[in-house]
């Protein structure tokens, strides 16, 4: 909320009038006096709103606010088509991406388990030693796979 904005609300308005509508916004939901009261937990009507000086002023607020706010959402698409097209490219090119490393990462816990069930495990964090720095990204990425530790009964001598 920018400070002209919050200037213009009263102290002494209601809180929960405040959240309903702060929640209007955020999800983008047209704000309207009949929004407000059907998710306001006191307010039952949208004439207990309207004809509320106040109420009524915080509403209107809060409409322009978000007639301000789609008007900005709109104007990207508006300068040119082929920055819209690039934006479009660059995040299908960015959820490719994501999508290739948590393959990579789930191939890479898998590779390891079957490393480590095989009895391997030692080896390979021997092969790794010297690229301690790769295994604490890994780590960071979560693609070491974790497992608790238990412990073997002793064996029973044959008789």
């Amino acid at each position: 909320m920018n400070i002209e904005f919050a200037e213009k609300i009263h102290v002494d308005t209601d809180p929960e009038m405040l959240k309903v509508l702060d929640d209007l916004l955020s999800r983008d939901e047209n704000i309207t006096a009949r929004a407000v009261a059907r998710l306001h937990p006191t307010i039952s009507a949208a004439s207990s709103i309207t004809r509320n000086n106040e109420r009524s002023h915080l509403l209107a607020l809060y409409q322009e606010r978000q007639r301000e706010f789609r008007r900005w959402r709109g104007r990207p698409g508006k300068l040119s088509g082929a920055a819209a097209g690039a934006l479009a490219d660059r995040d299908l090119y960015i959820s490719t991406l994501e999508s290739q490393v948590a393959l990579l990462t789930a191939s890479h816990v898998a590779l390891l388990r079957a490393v480590g069930e095989l009895g391997g495990f030692s080896k390979w964090a021997q092969f790794y030693d010297s690229y301690r720095d790769c295994r604490d990204r890994l780590a960071k990425l979560g693609a070491l796979p974790e497992a608790a530790i238990r412990t073997l009964p002793p064996q029973r001598p044959k008789k």
